[in-house]
C-alpha cells in the first residue's frame, strides 16, 4: 500500500464517527402504502323467464332452457396501494361453484368474464350469464358458491395472485323444459 493512500486511512480512523441518521423516521410508517383488502358480498342467482312453471315460483327455480344470472359484489378498501392496484388493471376472477343435489344434477364450475379493475373503482359486480342445458346442468336442486383470485394486474409489472376469497350460498332449482302448464299457448 502506498504511503500516500495509508496516511488517508489514518485520517479517515481518527475521525469521530457520526451520529446516527435518523431524519427518515419522522416520515416512517408501517403502513405507509396501508393494507389492501376486499369484502365480498350480495351473492344472487335468478332465472329470468316471465312465464315460470307455476306463478308462485320464485326467481330460483328456473326451466333448463332458461337464461339465468349469478353475480357477486366485490369491494376494495381505500388505500393508497389499493389505488395504485386498482389503477394497474388489476384481474378479478370468480368461479361460481354449483355442487348439484339430486341422482341426476351435475357440479359445473361457472366462471365468470374477467373483469380488469380501473382507476379510481373501488367496487365492482361480476356477473355470470347462462342457460342450464348449454352448462349441462340437469334437473336437480344446485348450491352456487363464489369463489375469487385477485391478481396479478395486467401490465408487464406483473403481480402474483394476492386475495383469495368466498361467500357460500345461494340455492337454485332447475327443471325440464316445457313443464310450464299456462302462459299462451294454455286456455
Amino acid at each position: 500500500m502506498s504511503l500516500e493512500l495509508q496516511q488517508e486511512l489514518e485520517l479517515l480512523t481518527k475521525q469521530p464517527a457520526q451520529p446516527p441518521q435518523v431524519g427518515t423516521t419522522e416520515t416512517y410508517s408501517d403502513n405507509i402504502l396501508g393494507p389492501v383488502s376486499f369484502k365480498m358480498y350480495d351473492l344472487k342467482v335468478a332465472g329470468t323467464s316471465k312465464l315460470p312453471a307455476a306463478p308462485a315460483n320464485s326467481p330460483y327455480i328456473i326451466a333448463a332452457d332458461e337464461t339465468f344470472y349469478i353475480s357477486v359484489k366485490i369491494k376494495f378498501n381505500k388505500t393508497p396501494l389499493t389505488a395504485l392496484l386498482m389503477c394497474l388493471g388489476t384481474q378479478i376472477v370468480v368461479d361460481f361453484a354449483a355442487e348439484g343435489y339430486g341422482s341426476i344434477a351435475s357440479e359445473p364450475d361457472l366462471i365468470a368474464p374477467t373483469v380488469i379493475t380501473q382507476e379510481n373503482e373501488y367496487e365492482y359486480t361480476i356477473v355470470f350469464k347462462g342457460v342450464p342445458k348449454e352448462l349441462g346442468m340437469k334437473s336437480g336442486l344446485y348450491s352456487i358458491a363464489a369463489i375469487a383470485d385477485i391478481g396479478p394486474v395486467v401490465n408487464k409489472c406483473k403481480t402474483c395472485v394476492f386475495g383469495h376469497g368466498y361467500l357460500d350460498r345461494v340455492l337454485l332449482e332447475v327443471y325440464p323444459s316445457g313443464e310450464e302448464c299456462y302462459g299462451p299457448t294454455s286456455a
